[in-house]
């Protein structure tokens, strides 16, 4: 009898957003290798828009940018992580952060109402706020499997 082996791979190319407590998905996005995408939400407190982005960089989920407008609550940049410059706008991006997020996944409570937390991947939005408000998301970038 022969044993017929086939290489099998996996690669993280989806993007994909559960309810924590009982896994539940909420968007899946494709995100190949290089593929970027960006957390937003509006500052509790000012109201401006602030967002995180992110990319697939072999299969890893690393942080790459953030765009804060103003130094508000709970917002700034920390010495060695990154390079902050200005917007031009009067607020600033932190270039080149390049952190691996540990497991390629991490947990967001999405705020409520204004607030409003999204996933955004190219010109595709999901609100995570309208569907899961308060609650445990998990934030994941998963493989896929090719024989």
């Amino acid at each position: 009898m022969a044993l017929l082996l086939c290489p099998v791979t996996s690669t993280a190319e989806d993007l994909v957003a559960t309810r924590a407590a009982d896994g539940t998905q909420i968007a899946r996005f494709d995100v190949p290798d290089g593929t970027g995408w960006c957390v937003l939400w509006n500052h509790s407190v000012q109201g401006f828009p602030v967002s995180d982005c992110y990319e697939n960089r072999d299969g890893r989920m690393v942080l790459v940018t953030s765009h804060q407008p103003d130094f508000a609550a709970g917002l700034g940049h920390i010495p060695g992580r990154g390079t902050q410059v200005s917007d031009g706008a009067g607020g600033y991006l932190i270039l080149d952060i390049n952190e691996p997020v540990p497991g390629d996944a991490y947990i967001l409570r999405p705020g409520l109402g204004p607030v409003d937390h999204r996933l955004q991947v190219g010109d595709q939005i999901v609100s995570l706020s309208a569907v899961a408000p308060r609650e445990r998301v998990q934030i994941a970038l998963i493989g896929t499997v090719e024989q």
